[in-house]
């Protein structure tokens, strides 16, 4: 197998496709985002993921099985004890967790917060898992009469901190979120804080912005993102990737301030580029915006404008080089509750001489690291399906 000269590794996030075997050890049983979209919205059109085999992973009503698809496809488990953004991508590029991150129902320490205060001369409100949507609408007009600093929490391992743009200036936003990290690092383990500035007047116009930013704790050893910058190869992060990593591994990042689309567009413009090595892009609006809003139409439409503008990604491939399109975890909008849900992630696979092949079950996400390592560098670092590929 000869060496790739580029790999585009794109994750739509929170798009599973079906219940993990332990998805009862976390109340999951039944969730299948992929599939629930599709039946709840009498069927979903995506015909060019379809032709990478997407229809062969699981129900999904609108998209045939392929017996002849035009790529690689199967799907991964995740074998962290986990189901959060942190932990899925890590285990994507290498890294199993062996003991899951903390969460915090019951709000976070109180060393916590009067930390936080102390610091910043402001009070602390709620301290309490909460929706971020609905989080605004509750204590954001306290926020602006107090200038106090909205703390919660989510099933999720994290701490998010929001403010209005108006009230608190945005850079001051961001300077507690990196105390809040230190502080958590050390006392209380989580896996990031989240900025989540709003803006608006009462609770009836109030509008979270896309100055959201994320700050993470560093992975706990090398990941492949490391490995191919050691080969001088570039590491292109789209949209949060960099975030994700702590920019660790990361030789150049391009965040999204917009939408899917524009982390789309990112996309089809970094691979009209000559670089060599990874382009790895997180499409944060399937989970953030329609997955924890359990906004169904929504959903099905990002996904469908995924699809559409799939061609034109494959169009600007070059002839060595391969597409991967996985997921990081589940977010069923038909589910029950808004968090996450443990679920089985997509493997699909394109590129030229690609042969259509069942990748099968893979025991783990970290075997799509081995793989990007395998093709572009051809060290063979874990159980790599490269070898299946052509």
């Amino acid at each position: 197998m000869d060496k790739m000269e580029r790999v585009t590794l794109i994750v739509l996030d929170s798009v599973g496709v079906g219940e993990l075997p332990d998805a009862h050890e976390f109340g999951d049983v039944g969730s299948n985002t992929l599939g629930h979209i599709a039946e709840k919205s009498n069927g979903i059109t995506l015909p060019n993921m379809g032709e990478l085999g997407l229809g062969n992973l699981t129900e999904v009503k609108g998209v045939l099985k392929n017996d002849n698809p035009k790529g690689a496809y199967g799907k991964a488990i995740e074998a962290s004890k986990g189901k959060d953004t942190t932990t899925g991508h890590w285990e994507i590029s290498g890294v199993i967790l062996e003991k899951p991150f903390p969460s915090y129902p019951n709000g976070f320490p109180q060393i916590i917060l009067d930390k936080i205060e102390e610091k910043t001369g402001r009070k602390i409100i709620c301290n309490k898992p909460y929706s971020g949507t609905e989080v605004i609408k509750d204590f954001g007009e306290e926020q602006m009469e107090t200038g106090a600093w909205i703390v919660y929490t989510s099933a999720d391992p994290v701490l998010q901190i929001a403010a209005n743009e108006e009230i608190i200036p945005l850079q001051e936003l961001y300077d507690v979120c990196k105390y809040a990290l230190e502080i958590c690092e050390e006392l209380s383990p989580i896996a990031r804080v989240i900025a989540r500035p709003f803006v608006g007047k009462d609770k009836e116009s109030f509008k979270r912005t896309s100055n959201r930013h994320d700050y993470s704790i560093l992975p706990p050893k090398e990941t492949v993102l490391d490995r191919l910058k050691a080969f001088n190869l570039d590491v292109i992060g789209i949209g949060k990737t960099s975030d994700i990593f702590s920019g660790k591994g990361i030789t150049e990042s391009r965040g999204t301030n917009k939408d899917n689309k524009d982390g789309i567009l990112k996309t089809i413009s970094a691979l009209k580029e000559d670089t060599k090595g990874l382009i790895f892009t997180n499409l944060v609006d399937f989970d953030m915006l329609y997955g924890h809003r359990r906004d169904i139409e929504g959903y099905k439409n990002a996904l469908e404008e995924f699809d559409n503008y799939l061609p034109e990604i494959i169009e600007n491939m070059k002839e060595k080089e391969v597409l991967i399109i996985t997921a990081d975890h589940g977010c069923d909008p038909a589910f029950k509750g808004t968090d996450h849900t443990r679920e089985y992630i997509p493997i699909l696979v394109y590129g030229k001489g690609i042969k259509p092949v069942n990748l099968g079950i893979r025991s783990t996400f970290a075997d799509i690291a081995a793989t990007v390592e395998e093709l572009l560098t051809g060290t063979v670092n874990g159980n790599s399906f490269a070898k299946d590929l052509f």
